[in-house]
C-alpha cells in the first residue's frame, strides 16, 4: 500500500465516524422538532443535543459494574463506529470498497450483543427484563433484514456497496426495481431504531427503561452518542441500497433525513407493542413481504 493511499484511509477512518456523529446530531434534533410540533410543543434548541451529551459527562457517574460494563460501552460504540467506515458516502469511500453486506450485518449485531453483556453486570431486574426483550426484538427484525439483503445482492448481482451504489445510479433505484424488498427494508431499518411501536426493551412505564436503568453520567452518554450512530446508519444503509446513494453530500443528505422522517413520522402517531406482539408482526408482515420480494428478484 502506497503513501498516498494509506493516507486517504486515515482520513476516511478519522472523518467517516466524525461526520456521521455530527449528522447523527441533526437527525435527533429532527426527531425531537417533528415530535414536538406533532405534540403542538416548539421543541427544543438546535445546540439541544450537544448540551444534553455535555451534561451527561459533565455528572458524576453514581453506578458502575466493574470493566464488563465499559467493555460493553466499548462494544456499543465501537459496532456502530466500525460500520460507518464501510458504508460508502460521496468522497469517501475508500473502505467501504474493501467490505460488504456480509460485513455490515455482522457490525450491526455487536452494539445489541455489547449492551446484553453490560446489563448482565448489573443484575438489575429491570435491566435483565428489557435486554431480553431487545434480544427478542433483534431476532424479531434480523429475519426480514436477511432475507432483504440477500434479495438485494441477488438482484444486484454484488454485495460490495460502493458497487451496488454504482449499478443503481446507471441502471435506476433499487425502491423501483425492487418495491416489495424495499418496503420490507425500512419496516425492518425502522424496527432496530426501537422506536414505537417496537419500543419494548425500554418501556419507561413498565420496566423503568430498561437496559438504561443502571446506567448514568458517562454511560448515558455513550448511549446518547450511540443513537446518533444508530440513526445515521440506518439512514445511509436504506439510501445506499434502495435509493442510489449519492453522488455529492446535496443530494444524499436529503435522502437519510427522509428515510428518518418516516420513521420518526410513524413513531408519534402509534402506540407501543407488546413483545409477542413485535415478534407476530415481524414474522407476518415484512417477513412475508421480503419473501414474496425474493421470490420476484430470483425468478
Amino acid at each position: 500500500m502506497g503513501n498516498i493511499q494509506l493516507s486517504e484511509l486515515l482520513i476516511d477512518i478519522t472523518l467517516m465516524p466524525l461526520v456521521a456523529f455530527l449528522v447523527g446530531l441533526l437527525l435527533v434534533l429532527m426527531m425531537r422538532k417533528v415530535r414536538a410540533r406533532i405534540e403542538r410543543r416548539i421543541g427544543p434548541p438546535f445546540l439541544q443535543p450537544i448540551y444534553d451529551i455535555v451534561k451527561l459527562y459533565a455528572k458524576k457517574t453514581q453506578i458502575s459494574h466493574g470493566y464488563m460494563q465499559d467493555i460493553a460501552v466499548m462494544m456499543l460504540l465501537g459496532g456502530y463506529i466500525a460500520s460507518e467506515i464501510f458504508l460508502p458516502v460521496p468522497g469517501m469511500d475508500g473502505l467501504a470498497a474493501e467490505g460488504d453486506l456480509l460485513t455490515l450485518m455482522y457490525l450491526l449485531m455487536v452494539p445489541m450483543l455489547g449492551m446484553a453483556l453490560g446489563v448482565g453486570q448489573c443484575a438489575n431486574p429491570n435491566g435483565s427484563i428489557g435486554i431480553s426483550r431487545a434480544l427478542s426484538s433483534m431476532l424479531a427484525y434480523d429475519i426480514p433484514f436477511v432475507i432483504v439483503v440477500t434479495g438485494a445482492a441477488i438482484s444486484y448481482g454484488s454485495t460490495n456497496l460502493v458497487q451496488i451504489v454504482a449499478i443503481q445510479q446507471q441502471s435506476g433505484w433499487g425502491l423501483f426495481s425492487m418495491p416489495l424488498l424495499a418496503l420490507a427494508g425500512i419496516i425492518s431499518m425502522y424496527a432496530m431504531l426501537g422506536k414505537e411501536p417496537f419500543e419494548i426493551y425500554v418501556a419507561p412505564a413498565e420496566i423503568a427503561t430498561g437496559p438504561m436503568v443502571e446506567m448514568s453520567g458517562k454511560y448515558m452518554g455513550s448511549l446518547f452518542i450511540m443513537q446518533c450512530f444508530q440513526l445515521y446508519t440506518v439512514g445511509v444503509l436504506y439510501t445506499t441500497l434502495f435509493l442510489g446513494g449519492g453522488v455529492s453530500w446535496l443530494t444524499f443528505l436529503p435522502k437519510i433525513f427522509a428515510v428518518v422522517l418516516i420513521a420518526v413520522s410513524i413513531t408519534n402517531v402509534f402506540g407501543r407493542y407488546r413483545t409477542e406482539d413485535v415478534i407476530r408482526w415481524m414474522w407476518k408482515w415484512p417477513t412475508g413481504i421480503a419473501l414474496i420480494g425474493l421470490a420476484v428478484v430470483m425468478w
